[in-house]
């Protein structure tokens, strides 16, 4: 499987200099965690669940979640869990070219599931554990390594913050070097670190507005640095950390400004795609998307399938970022020192900058790099063409 892959092949060619690369459900930990991108959670209660996976796979979705947990009532549970490991049943003979996850309510249906499956346990990429702490978080990965030895391939944790005691201040920094130690110990099967925001700032009573991204949220602005801090670290002790939810999908009134800028849409004659994207709220997604990114960052939960092509679109690395990385990493930078971007408009710190051009090439290996010329708006509207 790869990104992008619901392009025609003469479209793809068109946009990129650089192809997305294929990966597969036992590709490197390091691979998958990158090519996770726009994470789609679906209701475990969806029905037709397994044609909906397939449906969406096939419209580029490359990453997906059944959910027995929040998006499902509790007098629902048994029937949903019941219900999930037929459908997965049903994709084992038939696997959708994406990963698929299974988020569930507690270590125990962890162990439900991977009996009640058999071999289409190798149908599941992995779990997402909720609310996980230093408390319950060694249950759930013991369930996760359980699972792990009965499947032809790996099954990843991805383990979601979200708790009163990784937010509050007096009992943060204790929770969440215990959930590092924790992971720690469990590394080659933690794919990625999830952020429950909705959940962080329902604590507060606190639900963000449209017009604002989740870092105007103090409180939980305030948690994803601390969170990135402690379990997003590069030097070979942390995991990559996804970006949070964006709940909307509608139009509503206004009170600030749109943020997409009308130029490079009027440039390519895409007024139509800039009037699509503000009227479902999408311009918030875009920028926000951008800030997870500046704050280390990867990929993103989303709820909605509007909300993939743009998370999906702003991950394709441009020629520039590219040509710069390849500069940093280059043999004859190997001794240091400072040179100019070839693109004349910046300084290339070798030392410095050498994890972020590591960073970059993964993510180009992942999502492709852009043609000179082709921008994030180009890549909107292509897939926007093909939906």
């Amino acid at each position: 499987m790869r990104h992008f892959d619901q392009l025609e092949p003469a479209v793809r060619d068109a946009v990129f200099h650089r192809a997305p690369q294929p990966f597969g459900r036992d590709s490197a930990r390091v691979v998958l965690a990158q090519a996770l991108g726009a994470t789609l959670y679906v209701p475990a209660t969806r029905r037709s669940l397994a044609a909906t996976v397939r449906r969406q796979a096939a419209q580029g979705v490359r990453s997906l979640v059944i959910d027995l947990e929040d998006a499902i009532s509790d007098d629902s549970v048994d029937g949903a869990l019941t219900s999930t490991g037929e459908s997965l049943r049903d994709l084992h003979e038939d696997p959708p070219e994406c990963l698929l996850f299974v988020r569930v309510r507690s270590p125990d249906q962890v162990g439900l599931l991977t009996d009640q499956l058999g071999p289409a346990l190798a149908v599941v990429s992995g779990f997402v554990l909720p609310k996980f702490s230093v408390a319950g978080g060694a249950g759930y990965l013991q369930a996760v390594a359980d699972a792990d030895e009965k499947s032809e391939n790996p099954i990843y944790a991805m383990p979601v913050i979200e708790t009163a005691q990784a937010l509050y201040r007096e009992s943060r920094d204790a929770e969440l070097a215990g959930i590092r130690e924790l992971l720690q110990r469990h590394a080659p099967r933690v794919l990625a670190i999830r952020i429950g925001a909705t959940d962080l700032c329902g604590l507060f009573g606190i639900r963000r507005d449209r017009d604002l991204s989740i870092y105007d949220v103090g409180i939980a602005a305030d948690l994803i640095t601390q969170v990135v801090n402690h379990l997003g670290r590069v030097d070979g002790t942390g995991f990559p950390v996804s970006a949070p939810v964006w709940e909307y999908f509608a139009n509503h009134e206004r009170i600030l400004r749109p943020q997409l800028r009308q130029t490079p849409f009027d440039e390519r004659q895409a007024a139509g795609l800039r009037r699509e994207l503000l009227s479902r709220d999408l311009d918030g997604l875009m920028r926000e998307i951008m800030l997870d990114r500046a704050n280390g960052l990867t990929g993103k939960t989303v709820i909605h399938p509007l909300h993939v092509a743009p998370v999906h679109a702003l991950a394709v690395v441009s020629l520039e970022e590219y040509q710069d990385a390849l500069d940093v990493l280059h043999p004859a930078s190997s001794d240091g020192g400072v040179r100019p971007s070839g693109f004349g408009n910046k300084m290339n710190e070798i030392r410095p900058h050498r994890i972020w051009a590591e960073r970059i090439l993964q993510r180009a290996d992942a999502f492709g790099v852009a043609r000179h010329g082709i921008s994030h708006v180009d890549i909107l509207n292509v897939q926007r063409a093909a939906a």
